[in-house]
């Protein structure tokens, strides 16, 4: 009976904004942009468990696009500028906000995951 070492508790929120380990916190867990390390190179957990699925996506899209849509209304009323500076301006502007909110919150949802022991639905086999 092998018992492992006390680890205190990490803040999902903490390590997912930093895209470390959900367990110990240091070793990263990304080994791209967006594919997940096999394990830790800190604690040697196992990233298995994690599948965050489209979820961070869909965030990531529903939050990117109410910030830069809010500020498009907010330059058109203000300014009226012609549409090509609107173009200008905002194709890079979605492009900077959804590539750089996709990885934490990807991070995010596999820290989630880890701290709430999340797993994919079983169904019991029937009794005999």
């Amino acid at each position: 009976m092998s018992l492992e070492p006390y680890r205190a508790p990490v803040s999902p929120l903490a390590a997912g904004l930093a895209c470390r380990c959900p367990r110990c916190g240091k070793g990263p867990l990304f080994k791209g942009f967006l594919d997940l390390a096999p394990s830790c190179s800190a604690c040697g957990q196992d990233y298995g468990f994690a599948d965050s699925g489209d979820g961070p996506a869909v965030f990531v899209i529903l939050l990117g696009g109410f910030i830069v849509v809010a500020l498009a209304f907010w330059v058109e009323v203000t300014f009226e500028p012609p549409l090509w500076l609107h173009a200008l301006l905002w194709i890079p502007a979605i492009l900077v906000v959804t590539l750089g909110l996709l990885r934490p919150f990807k991070s995010l949802m596999v820290a989630l995951q880890y701290r709430n022991k999340a797993a994919e639905g079983r169904l019991d086999p029937p009794a005999p």
